[in-house]
């Protein structure tokens, strides 16, 4: 129960109630003042007198009246009680002789057809009309009394009537008031949601979103207790995992350090014995097992490359160097080894607009040395290598192509791939782009400066 009070719920409801507590006030309100302290006793013409009452002593009195100074008597009398009100006698013969206060245009004579239409159109009409033969017989004529019915209201009801657009006034202002405190309810909502959109989307200097400040224990406030959780929880996970990668790049490193001493003996022994005199069974064996060391040492190298780079603890320095003169010189020490291994070597090395690249020429080696390592491994049947340099309108290239069957198998087998990443870190790193295109007939690797304008 006390959390439901808490609620915006409850508060609305609240806003509700108080509304419907005001509509009935005000009304009782208006009830009070222009019913119960208006005396009805002070009404100047009518008094407690209703119309049934008027009718029937008129007709009383009326029966009475012979003569035209009878009329004159009875018109007088009841002018002192109803001063506002109107009467006349038409005596037998259709003449208009006694009246008093007329408020209309009436004929001398009246004829059957204008007396019918007379009290056709004062029949339950204002004014107030009552008519009644005079004397014991209906030839003898008849009198006619007319009475505003404004006057026949009580003074609650006559207050009433002018100020009945108080009471929509006061109503609209209730109404009015409901809406008013309603936006202000909904504009407190929004705003709270719309501060709490704005933390979601605020990053602080690791990334993540902020804490926010928890205001009021309701509904929102449950929105942003759960928020700052979420975010607590991300930030724990993120401790966790910046641990464990931690711990994952110093066992790399360590791994990477005490595996190149072992490899380095049974290198050392290998080379020894292929210095002996052995049958060629055993110097194939040998050299199978030198050929194996060197992958496991350039896997392990690999690696720990990978750990530095992901670290950002692999040390650079960007300098300027002539791009085409730099390639002659490395490709100088590479020529050897691809001849050895039967491969047709095509190099065009063109210069470009713009010679001077700004690299880390060991950075550069290192990808160049994967890059060609590859060639070596899954092109070898191909028996094709080509080294060429390429100048576009947007971008500046080196284009290294084989003919071999691709790099779709088998590339995970051998660390490839975290080759080809080093590749993609390094490439990057020097603010440059590359792209790889391998299919069964070859592939097209694509190391590119991109030409900006200006």
């Amino acid at each position: 129960m006390k959390r439901f009070l808490k609620s915006l719920l409850a508060k609305y409801i609240l806003i509700i109630l108080i509304a419907i507590f005001l509509i009935q006030a005000a009304y009782f309100a208006f009830i009070f003042v222009f019913f119960n302290l208006v005396d009805d006793s002070n009404t100047p013409e009518v008094g407690q007198n209703t119309y049934d009452e008027i009718e029937e002593k008129w007709h009383q009195e009326a029966g009475q009246v012979v003569s035209e100074d009878d009329a004159a008597a009875l018109f007088a009398e009841w002018q002192e009680i109803y001063p506002t009100a109107s009467m006349f006698r038409v005596d037998g013969d259709g003449v208009l002789d006694v009246q008093r206060n007329l408020q209309e245009n009436l004929p001398d004579r009246w004829d059957i057809t204008y007396t019918v239409q007379f009290l056709k159109n004062h029949y339950e009409n204002d004014p107030f009309t009552v008519v009644a033969f005079t004397g014991e017989n209906e030839d003898d004529g008849f009198v006619v009394f007319q009475l505003p019915r404004e006057v026949m209201q009580t003074n609650a009801q006559r207050l009433f009537n002018q100020y009945s657009w108080a009471a929509i006034i006061l109503t609209m202002v209730v109404v009015f008031l409901f809406i008013f405190l309603s936006l202000w309810f909904f504009k407190r909502i929004r705003k709270r949601l719309v501060h709490l959109q704005e933390a979601m989307e605020i990053r602080d200097t690791d990334g993540l979103p902020i804490l926010i400040e928890e205001k009021k224990q309701d509904e929102i406030g449950d929105l942003e207790k759960s928020f700052n959780r979420m975010v607590q929880e991300i930030r724990d996970s993120r401790e966790r995992e910046q641990e464990e990668e931690q711990l994952r790049k110093e066992l790399i490193a360590n791994l990477s350090h005490d595996l190149r001493t072992p490899l380095t003996k049974i290198n050392a022994q290998a080379y020894t014995l292929q210095k002996m005199d052995l049958p060629e069974e055993a110097k194939r064996s040998l050299k199978l097992t030198s050929a194996s060391i060197e992958d496991v040492d350039k896997l392990i190298e690999n690696l720990l490359s990978y750990t530095l780079l992901m670290a950002s603890k692999y040390r650079k320095e960007l300098k300027e160097v002539d791009m085409p003169r730099f390639l002659r010189q490395y490709l100088a020490a590479w020529y050897p080894v691809f001849e050895k291994e039967g491969f047709e070597i095509d190099v065009d090395m063109e210069g470009f607009e713009e010679n001077t690249w700004e690299i880390d020429a060991l950075w550069f080696s290192r990808i160049l040395d994967n890059l060609l390592q590859n060639v070596l491994r899954h092109a070898a049947d191909g028996k094709y290598i080509a080294v060429r340099t390429e100048e576009t309108e947007q971008h500046d290239a080196i284009v290294i192509s084989d003919k071999g069957k691709g790099m779709q198998t088998g590339t995970k087998q051998k660390g490839e791939g975290i080759g080809l990443s080093i590749v993609d870190m390094m490439v990057k790193g020097m603010d440059l782009d590359w792209e790889m295109n391998s299919t069964e007939q070859g592939t097209e690797i694509r190391i590119m400066r991109v030409k900006r304008d200006g």
